[in-house]
């Protein structure tokens, strides 16, 4: 184990210590530096450090060599409760962490503690995974109520300082306007680790995402932006590793500002951060957003029991909610243990400056985020005026991109649809229960079909808000896969180890006559079937449409629907080139190609007047007491392209051709009677019985025909 020893600021290491780049009869000589900005920032000659801690009562900086050993330096400086020092020569790749002094006292919220190694809350980049050592709690396992000294450094991981300079060219941001958006959940790993076509080294990295291979194929599909599942530094959970296995899905942040260095092709040393731009810039080059979904509502450090890692040992009443009347314990609205102190206006300066440093210095375009109601509880219940959300409106970058609410907690009055702020759109859960209900053939679910398709007017409009608030979707990575959600009644979570009781029970599935996989070909046909059922309503639907990575290709998690902690095939995307995953694949080509070419699937305004007709499958325009049929599960929409109100981006009027939607969910085959009013000459471009969705020239006209649409599909109808 190293032997750390403190340094004032005007002795010197041995030659044999900590640094290795620069002058060492330089390098532990401190300067005041500036309060601002917080975290390590290297100018050319030297690097400023900087910390807020408002409990603490000295500030030791710690400078970590190749070999681990550790020199100290005091930041004697204070301005606000920020410490900081500037110390020459101090390089790129200079591994660091911070020990703070001051009173541990859990039963008042106070826990600081010197011997624990701290990182940086503000470190661009980490090194290194956590070792899972009792040093790293500050309270001895056999005796909670102990305080353990034992140093921690060898068992965390460091904050690096790293090199700010990048060529990022002629980087723009497509900017790409919500109403011409097609979004692609993914996780870096989970998309590209399988895939043939990327190097071997560079799969399950951010140099993956960059590769021409996965670039093309996003860009091939219609995706115009991709909303990358958490990529913040996070830790690996050590209840998970005693079972052999990760938290995969990333969502225990405890670097708000760091790329996670298990995602990075190259070495260590900040490296992650320069591979990061590249994809970054990639992408913008093929014209793809990049969106992060970002856990700004608790940390890894879990509840009172959990490690000391940062946040915890410098400021924990600063960063955290405690419980009222008892500080020793944390308030979790989150199931993880513990909040993010949204009140604390040090707190909410780190969300803010987190997020502008990955708009301005990472040039990502936008953010999901994670349990977004945590971030509204100004003091219990969910607050649409929460100081973070006056932050967000007021802030000059912010303001301007993709703000994607997952609009629920586990908390009290969590579950917040439709009740967010003008600015934000929201991940609609209403349209996934609704769409799913609907074709798995729930009676009474028409209305709430329409209101969904439409745009979801009833909990967007009265605010102000459009149909592109919604962020339409069908499967995400919590929960079945498309083709999961059409194979499985029940879910199938064993291998996670927790006797199936983890991950939801209300799945709104149907396997369809055979739980899993079958090979009854008449079972596999209704499956491909719907499977593009939800995929067209998904995509033609009015809102944002957002896909779940590997959808396209029929991926499986073979009835898992929480495989938060399945690093390996059962998550991975699977590559297999076959004909049932490539006729799937082309027929979401086709489906996002007719989006993108028709604005009459994509308006920015909600659907009214003679925007929008709804039939009965005799033709006949609905009645309110059609409506109220429960056992109708079939419908006639026609949305008039001659009656776009909205004008184009030069304030030009939008013409488009009008289509009718022909949707059958019933488990009979129907005839439907066109509308009187709209017998012209239609021609069918696309039939969910097919596997491709069909051409102009390779079906008839139809003039006054009454066309079959047989169970469980849909056929579009384009007027000629």
């Amino acid at each position: 184990m190293p032997n750390p020893r403190p340094v004032s600021d005007t002795s010197q290491p041995d030659a044999c210590e900590s640094i290795t780049w620069g002058k060492l009869t330089d390098v532990m000589r401190i300067w005041p530096g500036d309060p601002y900005p917080l975290g390590a920032t290297y100018d050319g000659a030297g690097t400023n450090f900087s910390l807020f801690s408002e409990v603490a009562s000295a500030v030791e900086l710690c400078l970590f060599d190749d070999g681990g050993g550790e020199s100290r330096v005091a930041l004697t400086e204070t301005d606000g409760f920020v410490w900081h020092g500037y110390v020459p020569w101090v390089s790129p790749g200079q591994r660091y962490g911070f020990r703070v002094h001051g009173p541990y006292d859990p039963d008042q919220g106070l826990r600081c503690n010197p011997a624990k190694l701290l990182l940086d809350p503000y470190a661009k980049a980490i090194e290194g995974e956590m070792e899972w050592n009792e040093a790293l709690f500050a309270y001895r396992f056999d005796d909670p109520e102990t305080t353990n000294d034992d140093d921690s450094a060898p068992y965390t991981p460091k904050s690096v300082v790293i090199n700010p300079f990048f060529d990022w060219g002629e980087d723009r941001s497509p900017r790409t306007p919500y109403h011409e958006t097609v979004i692609y959940e993914a996780h870096v790993r989970g998309l590209t680790e399988l895939h043939p076509g990327i190097p071997e080294a560079e799969r399950g990295t951010y140099a993956g995402l960059a590769n021409p291979a996965m670039v093309e194929h996003l860009r091939t599909l219609g995706v115009t932006a991709i909303e990358l599942m958490p990529v913040h530094q996070f830790v690996h959970d050590d209840a998970l590793a005693q079972r052999g296995l990760t938290n995969y899905w990333g969502y225990n942040t405890i670097g708000f500002f760091a790329p996670h260095n298990g995602f990075a092709a190259s070495g260590g040393r900040g490296q992650q951060v320069q591979e990061f731009k590249l994809m970054v810039r990639t992408l913008h080059e093929a014209g793809i957003e990049v969106i992060l979904d970002v856990v700004y509502n608790h940390t890894a450090e879990g509840n009172h029991l959990g490690p000391t890692l940062g946040f915890r040992g410098i400021d924990n009443q600063g960063y955290y909610r405690l419980v009222d009347g008892d500080p020793r314990y944390y308030m979790d609205t989150t199931g993880t243990g513990n909040s993010i102190n949204v009140q604390s206006p040090h707190a909410l300066q780190m969300i803010m400056d987190s997020l502008r440093y990955w708009v301005t210095e990472m040039h990502v375009d936008g953010f999901r985020f994670d349990l977004a109601s945590t971030l509204a509880r100004e003091l219990h219940a969910v607050d649409r005026l929460s100081a973070f959300f006056d932050l967000v409106q007021q802030d000059p970058v912010v303001s301007q991109v993709k703000l994607i609410a997952e609009p629920w907690d586990v908390g009290e009055g969590g579950y917040q649809v439709g009740n967010f702020p003008p600015l934000w759109t929201e991940w609609n859960g209403k349209y996934r229960d609704s769409i799913r209900d609907f074709w798995r053939g729930q009676e009474g679910m028409l209305p709430e079909f329409a209101k969904r398709f439409t745009g979801s007017s009833d909990l967007y409009a009265a605010d102000g808000r459009r149909p592109l608030a919604s962020i339409n979707f069908v499967t995400a990575h919590d929960g079945f896969t498309l083709h999961d959600l059409v194979s499985y009644d029940h879910k199938h979570n064993e291998a996670n180890g927790e006797d199936n009781r983890d991950g939801s029970d209300d799945n709104r599935s149907w396997n369809h006559g055979a739980e899993g996989e079958t090979s009854d070909a008449d079972i596999l046909a209704i499956r491909e079937r719907q499977k593009r059922n939800l995929l067209t309503t998904l995509l033609l639907s009015q809102g944002v449409p957002m896909i779940s990575h590997g959808d396209e290709l029929g991926r499986t998690q073979r009835g898992n629907n929480n495989a938060y902690c399945q690093d390996n095939e059962l998550s991975w995307v699977d590559w297999t080139d076959t004909a049932q995953s490539g006729a799937l694949r082309e027929f979401v080509r086709r489906l996002t190609t007719l989006r993108r070419e028709h604005p009459v699937f994509r308006r920015r305004r909600f659907l009214s007047g003679d925007n929008v007709t709804w039939f009965t499958t005799e033709g006949r325009e609905m009645t309110d007491d059609d409506w109220q049929i429960g056992y109708a599960k079939a419908i006639t929409i026609f949305l008039n392209g001659d009656a776009i109100t909205e004008p184009d981006r030069r304030g030009e009027p939008v013409r488009d051709d009008s289509f009718l939607l022909l949707i059958n969910a019933s488990g009979d085959d129907l005839t439907f009677a066109l509308p009187e009013e709209h017998r012209g000459m239609w021609t069918c471009v696309l039939d969910t019985t097919t596997s491709y969705a069909l051409e102009d020239e390779e079906t008839a006209a139809m003039a006054g025909e009454k066309p079959l649409v047989e169970a469980r599909s849909i056929q579009v109808l384009r007027r000629v």
